[in-house]
């Protein structure tokens, strides 16, 4: 899809004014999302960058509907998917959505695997009934077809196993192969290869990369690694303390940072990443300035 007639259809996604608050203690909050603006468009691919603590997962969790039920976190502002506003639905029409719309893809694949059931079928239960019906046998080709295409080997003997009988970059491919199974407009991936060593990292992203081509779904990666999302957005957003400070395409943002957190952002991966150049940390003063920034706009 161009870029001019993506401006002309309605947003798969638009979040407008979104503001999360988290309970810290007896009768304390914090408000650790603030005021974000989001737009993602069909097949668009798109980035939210920032540091631990800047509220990144804490606005994706938000936008599939995964935040604690309690009284005690609040959600105010608006989740528009596909036109429907999600914010106040009730937790059927948030099933519905992640059911049939939104596939997702997390930092630690055990914590959204059933230990007790077999890879297999975690998979056959996210492949729409429409598409296989009850055939047992045409079920088994999908599960095996979907593994395949999440970049799995010997998917019969994969398909036959727990969760912790795989490695962490299998484990990791089976949640890819779980989110793409129903063939969803939206991928949702957050920090999805964090816990993985570099050369396992580097396979489970090009299968991520290549899957989300090939089904031409739309993609929200949320990572703190600059390097990651500059190859594999279009677009990009920066958070710090809770707030979007900058956003726009990824090459421009990355190339030519306007915001000043962004530009530091960027000069403390440069220091790790070329040798012989002195490590830089966020100035405190800086730091200051933007928490002084973000608590006045609040």
């Amino acid at each position: 899809m161009s870029t001019s007639d993506r401006t002309t259809t309605q947003p798969l996604l638009q979040v407008t004014g979104l503001n999360v608050f988290l309970p810290t203690g007896r009768r304390s909050e914090i408000e650790a999302v603030r005021h974000v603006d989001l737009l993602v468009r069909d097949g668009e691919r798109v980035g939210i960058v920032g540091e631990s603590g800047s509220g990144k997962s804490v606005t994706g969790r938000a936008i599939a509907g995964l935040l604690p039920t309690s009284p005690l976190v609040r959600v105010n502002g608006s989740i528009r998917f596909a036109g429907k506003e999600m914010v106040g639905a009730a937790a059927e029409e948030w099933d519905e959505i992640r059911r049939e719309r939104v596939g997702m893809i997390f930092q630690d694949p055990l914590t959204f695997l059933n230990p007790v059931m077999r890879i297999g079928r975690q998979v056959a239960e996210s492949i729409p009934l429409a598409r296989v019906g009850r055939d047992h046998r045409a079920q088994l080709a999908a599960v095996h077809e979907f593994l395949r295409r999440a970049g799995l080997e010997q998917v019969e003997q994969v398909a036959n196993s727990f969760p912790h009988e795989l490695s962490g970059g299998m484990r990791q491919r089976v949640l890819i192969a779980i989110a793409i199974a129903k063939k969803p407009a939206l991928i949702l991936a957050d920090e999805p290869t964090t816990a993985l060593d570099a050369t396992v990292q580097q396979r489970v992203l090009r299968t991520l990369d290549e899957t989300v081509a090939e089904l031409r779904t739309a993609m929200i990666l949320i990572s703190h690694d600059l390097a990651v999302v500059a190859g594999m957005t279009d677009r990009v957003y920066v958070m710090y303390a809770g707030q979007i400070v900058e956003e726009g395409p990824t090459e421009r943002v990355l190339d030519d940072p306007q915001h000043p957190y962004t530009r530091a952002l960027l000069r403390s991966v440069y220091s790790i990443t070329e040798p012989g150049t002195e490590l830089y940390s966020i100035p405190p003063a800086l730091r200051g300035e933007l928490n002084a920034e973000a608590a006045h706009a609040s």
